[in-house]
């Protein structure tokens, strides 16, 4: 029986950084996606903010055009335009870049196995006995630890008993080639309840590559009728007439904050398995990357050292803390179902202090807290965030 330090089931973004980081310190490492090809069935539009560009080693190449442009329309239409002296965002290539990751992970020593799904696991003495199945066989693998990359409602979570994902909405977007848009790059968002029920639509059209989408909590709409109709409804506003759809997009996106529970002495979550996503903005890359890098120190010690305390400081409920007013800021947008009030809410962003406020929201810089791994050894469990990133009122 083949025998791993740890296992990543998920060969998303979380997934494929986690994994590299491990390999890199010396971990043995087993990556399993039961896609065929990374390129197949992406789930997110791929918009990074530029804290996360800063921050992180994202190739150029992996990147469309810098978008600094954002543009805000009410129910009826009525646009508000922000303007950011930075390169706020980039839309990335994301199967090349998971093929990228994925070149990083193989070259580090990683084992990959695509076509596989998890079915579940059991204990055996210090190990878990890992069973995988591969069309219609199956085999059984040795891990150590086993780290859930398997999306909002991740079997992992489940089997490890860590927490689970209970609110979501659902995207769904087309990717475009040939779409014409005047102006510079620019991000376009829509508020509206019945084509987007507490969540947006949206166009990101940085020149090379738009995407046109909706999103909202699913039993208050049909995507896919709601997109047909969003496409119809923009076409005074985007040139789609040469416009070729080169790809369909959906998921779902947990809305409901970051996780109380996400690790244990067998295994902890990532991602948005863990449900690290902003419950505002629904934004998970920034946060995908910063809890998978941060995860891949944690479990890198607690397999050196086999000190449990380590695994502290990968708390939910610490990480959660930080959220708080972003969880609130959901409850009111989830209850907005009148067109009425959002046409209200943009007008009123017209005014000077609420206008720096949403522009707080497009271009703020907080996002997921950084964590210095040296609070994993201070024996105390709020030490994880007393030596975090700063204060926050809202992230991307």
């Amino acid at each position: 029986m083949d025998r791993y330090d740890v296992t990543i089931i998920g060969a998303g973004l979380a997934g494929l950084q986690c994994a590299r980081l491990l390999a890199r310190q010396g971990v043995k490492v087993l990556l399993v996606d039961r896609k065929n090809a990374l390129d197949q069935k992406i789930h997110t539009t791929g918009i990074f903010v530029r804290r996360t560009l800063v921050d992180f080693d994202l190739p150029n190449d992996c990147l469309g055009p810098p978008v600094k442009h954002v543009t805000l329309y009410s129910p009826r239409l009525r646009s508000i335009e922000f303007v950011s002296e930075h390169d706020e965002f980039r839309i990335g290539r994301m199967a090349q870049l998971y093929q990228r990751y994925l070149q990083q992970c193989l070259l580090a020593g990683v084992r990959w196995l695509p076509e596989t799904t998890y079915l579940n696991h059991s204990e055996t003495n210090a190990n878990l006995t890992v069973q995988l199945g591969t069309g219609s066989s199956t085999r059984a693998i040795t891990t150590r630890y086993l780290i859930g990359a398997d999306g909002a409602r991740s079997r992992v979570a489940r089997d490890l008993k860590l927490d689970l994902n209970r609110e979501w909405i659902v995207g769904i977007e087309s990717v475009l080639e040939g779409a014409r848009l005047d102006g510079p790059p620019r991000l376009l968002c829509f508020l509206d309840p019945k084509l987007a029920p507490g969540y947006i639509a949206w166009i990101a059209h940085d020149g090379e590559e738009t995407h046109l989408g909706v999103g909202g909590y699913a039993s208050r709409f049909d995507p896919p009728s709601a997109l047909e109709t969003f496409r119809a409804r923009v076409t005074h506003l985007i040139d789609l007439r040469h416009a070729k759809q080169i790809e369909r997009r959906a998921g779902y996106i947990p809305v409901g904050g970051v996780l109380r529970n996400i690790a244990n002495t067998h295994g902890l979550l990532i991602g948005d398995a863990a449900g690290a996503v902003s419950p505002l903005t629904a934004g998970g890359l920034d946060p995908c990357m910063r809890l998978s890098t941060f995860a891949a120190k944690v479990v890198a010690e607690y397999l050196s050292s086999s000190n449990a305390q380590v695994l502290q400081a990968y708390s939910g409920e610490l990480f959660r803390a930080r959220f708080a007013s972003r969880l609130w800021a959901r409850r009111i947008a989830s209850s907005f179902d009148h067109p009425q009030f959002l046409e209200l809410g943009c007008a009123i962003l017209r005014v000077p202090l609420l206008n720096r406020v949403a522009r707080h929201v497009f271009f703020g810089r907080g996002s997921f807290p950084d964590v210095d791994m040296n609070s994993a050894f201070c024996g105390s469990p709020h030490c994880a965030v007393a030596a975090g990133g700063p204060e926050f009122p809202d992230e991307q």
